[in-house]
């Protein structure tokens, strides 16, 4: 369930960063394609579409992804996507085959540099601490 609500979340964010973040639209500039997240028995999947510098998000397989990264389950899915070192915890799990990269892999890296945009700025953070 976590992995699932992880999945959404980041739709929605993408989605918003495509909006009002403009680092994040420039690195959408020139992209048109779909890219998905799923388990690989298929239970929980979402994919997203970036087009004209604007990413929307849907669940379910999409028929032919440019790329798409399976996890073993949805826990390790929550797991490696939520880790510290999200770059060393994917490369681990490619390497253990708790992943599997499926596509363009330029375009998985391509994909973690975006992922860099979605997480909070710590001034932002820490002004609402305060």
């Amino acid at each position: 369930m976590k992995f699932r609500f992880l999945l959404w979340m980041l739709g929605r964010r993408m989605a918003r960063a495509s909006r009002d973040n403009p680092a994040f639209r420039e690195q959408l500039e020139g992209k048109d394609l779909v890219f998905q997240l799923h388990t690989l028995d298929g239970k929980i999947a979402r994919h997203f579409i970036v087009k004209d510098r604007q990413v929307s998000a849907r669940r379910g397989q999409h028929a032919q992804p440019a790329f798409a990264i399976g996890f073993k389950d949805g826990a390790t899915g929550f797991a490696l996507m939520t880790a510290k070192n999200a770059q060393l915890a994917f490369m681990q799990g490619i390497q253990n085959k708790t992943i599997q990269i499926q596509g363009n892999p330029a375009l998985v890296i391509w994909f973690q540099g975006l992922a860099k945009h979605l997480k909070p700025r710590k001034k932002a953070v820490e002004k609402q601490a305060a």
